[in-house]
């Protein structure tokens, strides 16, 4: 028998927790969404669903670990790979995403995004003497 058919073996307290973060982690995946169908412009909308995305995943990921280490009766973390890499490549698709809009939207004039910073002026050093 696999594990999810002895579900019903899993202790109060073990249901407990893996119900709150359950309920946590979709929470956050949804406020994610509707701060992505909500929000007016590309920059706004990359920005909720990225944190959605991280700290939701992040939930679950707690939940699928307290619920197989009960049933299993080890130390089931082998997830953990699951919420490092959503961890590390979200933010890194957002700043790419970003950038490539930001590019793009600079090379096409648009009104409202602002014009690349002024070029820092070189440090003059002065002679000691």
């Amino acid at each position: 028998m696999s594990t999810i058919e002895h579900a019903s073996e899993l202790p109060a307290w073990a249901a407990i927790l893996v119900s709150f973060f359950l309920v946590i982690g979709a929470s956050l995946a949804l406020i994610g969404t509707i701060g992505f169908v909500r929000l007016p412009t590309f920059y706004e909308r990359i920005h909720a669903p990225t944190l959605g995305t991280s700290w939701g995943t992040g939930g679950i990921v707690m939940a699928s670990m307290i619920f197989f280490t009960v049933l299993s009766t080890r130390p089931v973390v082998h997830e953990i790979l699951i919420g490092i890499f959503v961890t590390v490549t979200t933010p890194v698709t957002l700043m790419l995403l970003a950038r490539a809009a930001l590019h793009r939207d600079r090379t096409e004039r648009n009104p409202g995004v602002p014009a690349e910073g002024p070029a820092q002026p070189p440090v003059e050093i002065a002679d000691a003497e």
